[in-house]
């Protein structure tokens, strides 16, 4: 019974993320959803922004703060460990909704391309950072990422490995955070950027920023020295570029 509990748990919290998530893209793109960053009746700039501050604020809180390892072992003590990701996934999925839902607009444009070929271009960038989140999520585990697998591992007879592996699939053979990357191309390559979006994109990227020191400070402390390599030969977000060797003097002419 307890098996069959956290299947259902933990694939309720799934679809409610996906649910979620699918709206958030239409929210940051302006498409397909009622509400987007800049829908709405702009009221006060000042109230607007500490308002759309303190969201973003609990979102990063809420997110970086529930991910440490030492919030966790102190979390699971209340909640059972195969649900203790959906929870997670569950508190994350409702920070975001609050966001989304309580976000104010605000609307005067900071850029705006009116170039066709331009704005397509930006277009078709943006929506290519989204297919890179959602690619860099099934490289590492899509579903044990957002809990499904560890809810179902009881009720399937197959129980979780106790530590994860380490490994460096396509985009990590060449950056080590595909995911973050991919979501800082979509927030940014907006051919029509309002004062909001450009708040949006600016305070979650150096939240994102924020958010690898300390997700690559766990990492070395679970993998150690493996980690530590990895991070000195492969670059952050952007593939490091090959170091040019001094070149070697030829031989002397002859006189």
């Amino acid at each position: 019974m307890k098996g069959l509990l956290s299947a259902l748990y933990s694939a309720c919290v799934y679809l409610f993320f996906l649910g979620v998530f699918l709206y958030a893209i239409g929210f940051v793109e302006g498409v397909a959803v009622s509400k987007t960053i800049d829908s709405g009746s702009p009221g006060d700039p000042l109230t607007a922004l500490l308002i759309d501050l303190g969201l973003l604020g609990l979102f990063a809180v809420q997110h970086s703060g529930m991910a440490r390892p030492a919030f966790k072992r102190v979390w699971t003590r209340v909640v059972p460990t195969q649900v203790e990701r959906s929870t997670y996934v569950l508190f994350a999925s409702l920070v975001l909704s609050l966001l989304i839902w309580q976000w104010r607009p605000l609307p005067d444009l900071v850029w705006s391309l009116a170039d066709p070929p331009g704005r397509e271009i930006l277009v078709a960038a943006s929506w290519a950072g989204w297919a890179i989140v959602l690619l860099s999520t099934f490289l590492i585990s899509h579903f044990h990422l957002f809990g499904l697998s560890q809810g179902l591992s009881r009720l399937i007879g197959r129980p979780e490995a106790a530590e994860p592996q380490f490994t460096t699939p396509l985009f990590y053979r060449w950056v080590r955070h595909p995911l973050y990357f991919g979501f800082i191309l979509a927030f940014w390559a907006a051919p029509q950027m309002s004062v909001g979006h450009l708040l949006f994109a600016g305070t979650t990227t150096l939240w994102i920023l924020l958010a690898i020191q300390l997700e690559e400070r766990d990492l070395i402390a679970q993998f150690g020295a493996l980690y530590v390599r990895y991070r000195e030969s492969v670059g952050m977000l952007l593939p490091k570029l090959p170091r040019l060797r001094p070149s070697q003097p030829g031989p002397e002419a002859p006189r």
